[in-house]
């Protein structure tokens, strides 16, 4: 099993600790995803450190007004790293509002821009902003992967558009029965499952820190939705995220 989207910089335990439990629960990659340039080199030196991480590299939304989203030309050396797998996360958050949304409109466009030029995959955050996040991702021609998918509102666009949507501990939450719907309606080629660690512990394990080992509940939760067996779901979720993320 794979996790797609891991924070281990912020996770509260040491990166080596939390690795070791996820191997032992059958996880066997893990993705540890950059938020900002330091974030990002962190990333990539826990890439270069184990090799079941890859990184993902870029500036949240949430720093779109910062300094750092002004110097994205510094993103490249680190995704030119042979263990950066994708730019990221980027895109928009209407609803935390941490920094101005026409200045996460403009760092969303320069990073789709220099993952077009690079030829690079995006993992996309989208918090109540669907309208926009489809409108400013139409011209992109790459791959797209929807991160922590929560807002049924885009699955059309993502279905008509071919992106991959990845599930979050949230699918698991009694009171999100409309992510499950959404979980049975992807296509089984573009489907994918993530932590968002440290944040968001599916619902066996609701209260603790999120960590990469707690995957598997997510996987669980996603095979009921779609009726299907979870060894061959953990199979197929391992195919997609290689075939996106270009992994070996």
């Amino acid at each position: 099993m794979i996790d797609t989207h891991a924070h281990l910089d912020a996770c509260g335990d040491p990166p080596d600790a939390v690795l070791a439990r996820a191997r032992a629960a059958g996880v066997t990659r893990v993705l540890t995803i950059g938020t900002g340039l330091g974030s990002s080199r962190a990333a990539l030196a826990l890439a270069e450190e184990h090799p079941d991480v890859f990184a993902v590299v870029g500036v949240h939304p949430h720093d779109a007004a910062g300094e750092e989203a002004r110097r994205l030309d510094e993103l490249r050396p680190l995704l030119a790293h042979p263990r950066a797998v994708a730019l990221g996360e980027t895109g928009l958050d209407f609803y935390r509002d941490r920094a101005p949304r026409a200045a996460q409109a403009e760092l969303f466009d320069g990073e789709l821009a220099l993952a077009s030029e690079l030829d690079l995959p995006v993992v996309v955050h989208s918090r109540e902003a669907e309208e926009q996040t489809a409108a400013q991702l139409a011209s992109f021609g790459g791959t797209v992967i929807l991160h922590c998918f929560s807002s049924p509102a885009l699955l059309e666009v993502a279905l008509e558009r071919g992106y991959y949507v990845s599930f979050a501990g949230n699918v698991t939450y009694p009171r999100a029965p409309e992510l499950r719907e959404a979980a049975a309606r992807v296509p089984a080629d573009r489907l994918l499952a993530e932590t968002d660690s440290p944040y968001l512990a599916p619902q066996p394990v609701r209260g603790r820190a999120n960590e990469p080992a707690y995957v598997v509940h997510t996987l669980a939760t996603l095979a009921a939705a779609r009726g299907e067996e979870e060894g061959e779901l953990a199979a197929r979720i391992e195919a997609n995220a290689a075939a996106a993320f270009g992994l070996p």
